[in-house]
């Protein structure tokens, strides 16, 4: 392999390495300033996005054991990857191809395993981070209050009937 190629493959790498997760975009027509406004909205999800050559691609995955993706090689291709949140990362990129009026993803590949735009999809569509936490502490919290109404129902209802029998005796 070349010097300069086996350089490429290695900046490959080093981005993929970057994150569990790595989103394949089709990056025709995307002018350089779109290119500018993409990397700037991941940046807030310290995310990055790649222009890269597909056989440089190729190499590096294998080097990286993930799935096949030679079918996905095809075209300009562009790798988004870093963040811990690849939904939040997933919801950036759909938003911001969907107003450009471009194909989304090419593949996603979460872990050892590929998604497809249809499933990339999904990924973009669930709540935020904050969102599901949020969510979860309210299901977590729900049976406490539950069972905190149920104890502080005794105490009030012998009030009650204390208070009753107080009334019953004075009237």
């Amino acid at each position: 392999m070349r010097t300069e190629k086996k350089y490429l493959v290695e900046e490959v790498s080093n981005h993929l390495s970057k994150s569990d997760y790595v989103f394949l975009a089709n990056f025709d027509r995307i002018t350089v300033g779109d290119a500018t406004e993409l990397r700037d909205r991941l940046s807030e999800e310290d995310a990055e996005f790649h222009v890269v050559k597909n056989s440089v691609l190729k190499v590096a995955a294998k080097d990286h054991g993930m799935p096949d993706i030679d079918d996905f090689l095809i075209g300009p291709t562009a790798i988004v990857v870093g963040g811990q949140n690849p939904s939040g990362v997933a919801k950036i990129v759909h938003k911001f191809f969907k107003e450009k009026d471009r194909p989304v993803v090419k593949v996603g590949i979460l872990g050892d395993r590929t998604i497809d735009a249809a499933t990339f999809k999904e990924l973009a569509d669930l709540p935020t981070l904050e969102a599901l936490q949020a969510q979860l502490l309210s299901l977590l919290s729900q049976p406490a209050q539950g069972l905190v109404r149920v104890i502080n129902a005794v105490p009030s209802g012998l009030v009650n009937v204390l208070q009753a029998k107080v009334r019953e005796a004075e009237g």
